[in-house]
């Protein structure tokens, strides 16, 4: 054992079910050895002083890209915003990469093209689409933590939907190990553009995608969950209509083994706040409205909804319709026409002050936000032996900021390859200052000014993640 390295604030939150109060934890290679509940600036590692040390938060849903699209976004990136923002973890999607994480190659390709670029511990879904159930177990031999799948189109030709019987045959061969699913839970309903609307006003977009297409879809992830309990474990990704809140409410008090997440975006923007022609605002499905996103905060808050993530799904400008960050749009394109720019919110490593901002005012705790990004998106992972709380024996990864310090979110605190979000000159509460993986200081806002041998621009030097198996 190497020698312990003291990490220490006045003010700490070790898990969910604990005071904030002041502690030192002890570090050896790479995992906390032991805790004590006092303030012990003395030759200590990292001294927080009255800044919050919490548990590192684990984002169970990015889209990383890579290998094959890393001029949407790329691990390097990707892991930086994470890190700037507290994230030591990220669980990255099978799409929309090339190949899609599908099959064991596909997902080894994956796993070496992260190698040497990863400055959080990244792990990765596998992807289930038709003609591929017999590829399941062996990928989660691998260490796939689990597996997605869409019940409508995707939006890429590599990643087609599932339909019932294929879903069963999926289903059957992860019950073998226990194996989570994960559903895009939308499915067509014959609603369609009106092209008689401007394309450039939200509401356009947002009248195509109805709520009935997420409860058509969650009835049967239902109708699934249930044939397969409690083998297979089920999972509604980036939940945004609220009608298909009392269908799952049911589902659960029925104890089917059902779990839900809704993202930063659903919980903070309602649809009347998008401007036109904003398509940085687009995503599947769509932001709803302020009623609508009322009830998913008190979903959150009653614990029908068990988890927040970022859902980071980035692509180029130009594929955005949107001119900014040196976008070239087609000569017949129609700038911020909603109806043909891709669909996803880059919004990775900014999640913590967005739903503590909104949060609070709602009666969210500090307790609760470790609840919510840290522990339950641990658990749904399949990593909370080591990660989503500060306890003996787990890894040591911590995020240390200050919940009332105002932030906005300019430019330069933007990470990910493409800068084009929603949140951009956004006013919150809560600044990350440094962030910790595995008791490695991997992000340091006192060492933004510095490029040397260890620092350039606030990141170490050297990346210090590694791949989660």
């Amino acid at each position: 054992m190497s020698q312990e390295a003291a990490f220490t604030s006045q003010r700490v939150l070790l898990n969910s079910g604990t005071e904030v109060g002041p502690a030192t934890i002890y570090v050896s290679d790479g995992k906390v050895t032991r805790i004590e509940r006092e303030y012990r600036p003395e030759g200590a590692a990292l001294d927080a002083g009255s800044r919050l040390l919490m548990p590192g938060v684990v984002d169970g849903h990015v889209h990383i890209n890579q290998p094959g699209r890393t001029q949407w976004e790329g691990v390097v990136t990707a892991s930086h915003a994470a890190a700037a923002g507290g994230v030591t973890t990220i669980i990255d999607m099978p799409l929309n990469c090339i190949p899609s994480t599908v099959t064991v190659d596909a997902y080894q390709q994956k796993r070496d093209s992260f190698q040497d670029g990863m400055w959080v511990d990244v792990g990765t879904w596998g992807g289930v689409v038709p003609g591929n159930a017999g590829d399941l177990v062996a990928m989660l031999d691998a260490g796939a933590r689990g597996f997605k799948c869409f019940l409508c189109d995707s939006g890429v030709d590599e990643f087609p939907p599932v339909n019932e019987d294929q879903l069963r045959l999926a289903m059957a061969e992860l019950k073998k190990r226990n194996g989570r699913l994960l559903f895009h839970a939308e499915m067509d309903t014959g609603a369609s553009v009106d092209t008689a609307q401007d394309p450039t006003s939200y509401s356009t977009f947002l009248d195509s995608r109805p709520p009935n297409m997420e409860v058509k879809a969650i009835d049967l992830v239902i109708k699934m969950c249930r044939e397969f309990a409690p083998h297979v474990p089920c999972h509604i990704v980036h939940l945004s209509a609220a009608d298909a809140l009392p269908a799952i409410r049911a589902a659960k008090a029925e104890g089917l083994p059902l779990t839900v997440e809704t993202c930063f975006h659903y919980l903070t923007i309602n649809a009347e706040s998008v401007p036109a022609c904003s398509t940085e605002y687009k995503c599947c499905p769509p932001i709803r409205s302020e009623a609508n996103r009322s009830q998913l905060w008190d979903a959150l808050l009653d614990g029908t909804i068990d988890m927040v993530v970022s859902d980071h799904s980035p692509c180029t400008p130009d594929l955005k319709l949107h001119p900014c960050c040196g976008g070239d749009l087609a000569a017949d394109a129609v700038e911020g026409d909603f109806v043909k720019a891709w669909g996803g919110i880059a919004s990775v490593g900014i999640g913590l002050p967005l739903l503590w901002s909104e949060g609070q005012r709602r009666g969210l705790t500090l307790q609760d936000v470790v609840r919510l990004i840290c522990e339950r998106t641990a658990v749904h992972s399949g990593i909370a032996d080591r990660k989503g709380q500060i306890a003996v024996g787990r890894d040591a990864d911590f995020v240390v900021w200050a919940p009332e310090q105002e932030n906005r979110i300019t430019v330069d605190k933007l990470h990910f390859r493409n800068k084009l979000t929603p949140y951009q000159e956004r006013s919150c509460s809560g600044l990350v200052h440094q962030t910790v993986v595995r008791g490695t200081v991997v992000y340091d806002t006192s060492k933004a000014a510095e490029d040397n041998e260890q620092w350039a621009s606030g990141f170490s030097k050297q990346p210090h993640g590694q791949w989660i198996e």
